[in-house]
């Protein structure tokens, strides 16, 4: 339990930022499985359009601040490999 006002007030805004900054972060995962998936499934056209709405949902969770920009660059340049080794394949 906190000990006065200040410390009440930052568990609810901390709370509160728990919440809003899960939900970015399960569309961030809902974006990286569906591009896993079109990965797997090897069609390089719709890898890339699920690499762009992955890169999308990352950039929106930095900006909201849910991640930091260097983890997102980091997930960016992952997938990105994978992604470009079906272009190489496909042509």
């Amino acid at each position: 339990m906190p000990n006065n006002k200040s410390s009440a007030k930052r568990l609810k805004t901390s709370a509160a930022a728990f919440l809003r900054n899960r939900s970015r972060k399960s569309r961030v995962q809902s974006a990286r499985r569906r591009l896993l998936e079109a990965i797997e499934s090897g069609n390089y056209s719709d890898s890339d359009a699920a690499f762009r709405g992955f890169c999308s949902e990352l950039d929106l969770a930095v900006k909201q601040g849910a991640i930091r920009k260097n983890q997102a660059n980091r997930r960016k340049s992952r997938v990105h490999g994978r992604v470009a080794a079906l272009q190489s394949s496909a042509s």
